[in-house]
């Protein structure tokens, strides 16, 4: 009788909810990424009798969502680790530099505006989350790194028809203080950092406009971003920098715009850069990017582009010239293998590459890419009289297997000159002139939605 009594009021518990969340939704995902790679070179040429890097990396994520009357609830925990990186039995060597279990986004979003509003919302959502816009050169997810790139903040958006209105900030601290807001910018762990000279940023805001249309869009940004001040100190005959309260702005504005007519997709975008920059220099850096995609037939396209970032620093020695990309997808943009704009340093002397990109697409299991980039520094090299960094070769191969299951394999070569390892720039003593990297990736993302 108590079963019995327990299974209805159970069953009577489950009608109350269905019924107060008609119109609920509950979904949950999960992704397993296995990524083996060969490294020959891959972020930086590497020294004369140096021997290949052969490693496998993984990416494991639980991802959960629940959709209500005027609310949706987000969530995604992951794990990133290599494999080997912890013995077979116990765990002693994970620690918080190596990227393991941590949460990747945790956030709500409210509608503000009743449902009744079928061509306006006016939304707000709060918490840890990616924020991407456009094709991801200065915000996005970057996604080919493992742990991606996320951010704690407060999105505000207002959209109607094919207009968009985006206000967002963050705030940042290591812990929750009495007193102060110091905020030490390099915190512990491996965190995806830019070029900010290995920082991160205290505060941002940033004002996003756009307009859809029906095959591209145009918008314009306007991002700004604090650093903490801070000076160096000498601790126990160490320099050591000392963060201070105040903080210094950087700002960065600018437009895009892509669209496709007919057989032509074309993209373009210029933004200027100002204030100061996470090493307290005067900012005035820009950059400009343009590129044409061609269908030749229906499998296969081609197209050729450009892009362009200042560097230098000004004769004075006071005011830098090198254009940051802020936080971005630098992979999709400067060659597969990472020479530029991602974790290793290449100077401030800017970028100038030109490129040819071709896509073969037979069927929709199969893709194969194959791009050759040329780039050149866009400022002088001291005591070099060219400014040419090298070329770079990237073949892509895709393969559909399944709607949950797909396999990627790719093989890049760099061929450096004595100017991109010099030590103005990635300072490579008796650099190998010729670097690979190549990979295989599988990757497996069901997901099931619930009403």
């Amino acid at each position: 009788m108590k079963l019995l009594f327990r299974a209805g009021a159970f069953s009577i518990l489950l009608s109350a909810i269905s019924y107060l969340n008609a119109d609920a939704q509950f979904s949950i995902g999960a992704q397993l990424r296995t990524r083996t790679e060969y490294r020959d070179g891959q972020g930086a040429p590497l020294p004369q009798g140096s021997n290949p890097a052969v490693f496998t990396s993984q990416r494991t994520r639980l991802m959960a969502g629940f959709t209500g009357y005027r609310f949706k609830l987000g969530a995604t925990i992951q794990d990133v680790r290599v494999w080997g990186q912890d013995v077979s039995m116990i765990n002693r060597t994970t620690t918080q530099d190596l990227n393991g279990l941590m949460v990747h986004e945790a956030w709500a979003e409210v509608m503000l505006l009743d449902t009744v509003y079928k061509n306006k919302i006016l939304n707000l959502k709060v918490g840890r989350q990616e924020i991407a816009y456009d094709d991801m050169r200065l915000l996005g997810n970057l996604d080919w790194l493992q742990q991606g790139r996320r951010h704690d903040a407060a999105i505000l958006k207002y959209e109607t028809g094919p207009f968009q209105l985006h206000l967002g900030g963050g705030f940042n601290q290591n812990k929750e203080n009495t007193s102060g807001t110091i905020y030490n910018e390099t915190p512990p762990g491996n965190y995806t950092a830019t070029t900010n000279a290995g920082t991160m940023y205290k505060g941002m805001e940033f004002l996003y406009a756009g307009k859809k249309f029906k095959k591209g869009n145009m918008s314009f940004l306007f991002f700004a971003d604090q650093f903490s001040r801070y000076h160096t100190d000498t601790v126990n005959g160490v320099a050591t920098k000392v963060y201070e309260q105040a903080t210094q702005t950087r700002l960065t504005t600018g437009l895009f715009y892509t669209n496709t007519f007919d057989r032509w997709t074309v993209s373009a975008s210029g933004y200027y850069q100002f204030g100061h920059g996470a090493t307290g220099l005067k900012l005035s850096a820009a950059t400009l990017n343009a590129n044409f995609m061609y269908q030749l037939t229906k499998p296969f396209s081609a197209g050729t582009g450009l892009d362009f970032a200042t560097g230098g620093t000004s004769s004075d020695g006071k005011t830098s010239n090198a254009f940051d990309f802020l936080y971005g997808t630098p992979h999709k943009y400067w060659g597969y293998m990472d020479y530029f704009y991602v974790g290793s340093p290449f100077g401030n002397r800017g970028l100038q590459d030109y490129y040819l990109k071709t896509k073969f697409k037979p069927n929709t299991k199969w893709t194969l890419t194959g791009d050759i980039h040329e780039f050149l520094a866009s400022s002088e090299i001291p005591g070099y009289d060219t400014r040419r960094f090298g070329e770079e070769l990237d073949i892509v191969g895709n393969l559909a297997l399944t709607k949950v299951v797909s396999f990627e394999a790719g093989y890049s070569h760099f061929w450096s000159t004595n100017a991109l390892t010099s030590a103005g720039v990635k300072n490579v003593a008796n650099a190998k002139s010729n670097s690979n990297w190549a990979y295989l990736m599988i990757i497996i993302k069901p997901d099931f939605i619930f009403k």
